[in-house]
């Protein structure tokens, strides 16, 4: 359903040189992308960024040492092609959005225009504090044949299912305590039940959880390795295979980028496992688990009811809510069915 105009031109033309003869096409205010990276971008929120910033040009930026990028904020502060200077700790990854009439300018007053590079234009306006930049997590480039089968894999859909811990998989503590060991593990039936029907239909798992037990010393790091590590095994014998359990100790005033509801465990996780996160769900019992799911740009399937005054956060991705986890178990096939061959 995509109409592609084509701008052509020799081998040999530097970047510069076919923006200044594609500009006839471009709209006054237009996305540049970069052919060789991936990365899942929230143009609206790109674009928001950059109406509100009023400047030329607003990049989009990875976090790589050395980079070519140092950004303080929303603003790109320097920027150097030949990444000379430590402090430069971001990369641009293209998904830019770009004002035509400003950069052509720019453009055509740099010496040798036509023949020039995009990147000087990058700097003149850096140096005039007219570019923004957005922090985006992680990217995927085909930049060379070793990078492009992590990014084929990246991409390919999987059968995985992100799954919460305590009142998804195990009974819940009471109220202010926290499961501290094997032998105060219980697996909730209906819960396996659903994880072995999953299993059955090619589905594999990572389990994601908050355990600030551990920072308010009622949890012993090693007690709780050994209860995943039983919990896992016991799972395995059931034919349900768990790829990966990724644990947040921290304390909720610590205000750590790993605790639910920021989305630290779940980036992580997509980086160990190759795996986008705006093809898999989520599958919680709590708030925040939802405004985890949201934070992250995945999907979530509720489990049991919100507390009066509670509502789901605002999200373009998908929120379901079922009574228990095997109620859940068609939606969650049908839903992977979409993507997978």
């Amino acid at each position: 359903g995509c109409e592609i105009t084509y701008s052509p031109g020799p081998a040999e033309w530097l970047t510069g040189r076919r923006l200044i003869e594609a500009q006839t096409v471009l709209d006054s205010t237009f996305l540049l992308l970069y052919a060789d990276n991936f990365a899942l971008v929230d143009v609206e929120a790109l674009y928001s960024c950059h109406s509100r910033s009023g400047r030329s040009v607003t990049l989009t930026l990875a976090q790589k040492i050395p980079g070519n990028v140092t950004l303080g904020g929303h603003e790109v502060r320097d920027y150097d092609p030949l990444r000379s200077s430590p402090d430069l700790d971001h990369v641009e990854i293209g998904y830019m959005v770009v004002e035509r009439d400003r950069v052509m300018k720019v453009l055509g007053n740099t010496k040798l225009a036509p023949d020039v590079e995009f990147s000087a234009a990058l700097e003149s306006l850096v140096r005039q504090n007219e570019v923004g930049g957005v922090p985006v997590d992680g990217y995927h480039s085909i930049s060379d044949p070793g990078r492009l089968e992590l990014a084929r894999e990246y991409l390919s859909p999987k059968k995985l299912l992100l799954v919460d811990r305590d009142g998804v998989i195990n009974q819940r503590a009471r109220p202010g305590e926290y499961i501290s060991n094997w032998e105060g593990f219980h697996f909730i039936d209906d819960a396996i039940t659903a994880l072995e029907l999953l299993a059955q239909r090619g589905f594999r798992f990572i389990v994601i959880s908050n355990q600030a037990g551990i920072s308010r010393g009622m949890v012993d790091p090693e007690d709780l390795k050994d209860m995943h590590d039983q919990m896992v095994s016991t799972m395995a014998r059931r034919g349900i295979d768990v790829d990966g359990v990724y644990v947040s100790p921290h304390h909720w005033d610590e205000a750590s980028p790993m605790r639910k509801p920021e989305p630290g465990m779940f980036l992580q996780a997509s980086k160990e496992h190759l795996f986008r996160l705006d093809r898999v769900l989520y599958v919680g019992d709590d708030l925040r688990d939802c405004q985890a799911t949201a934070n992250a740009g995945c999907g979530v399937v509720f489990l049991g009811e919100l507390e009066p005054g509670e509502v789901m956060p605002s999200t373009r991705f998908t929120q379901q809510s079922f009574t228990t986890f095997t109620e859940a178990v068609p939606f969650i096939i049908d839903h992977y069915a979409r993507d997978l061959p």
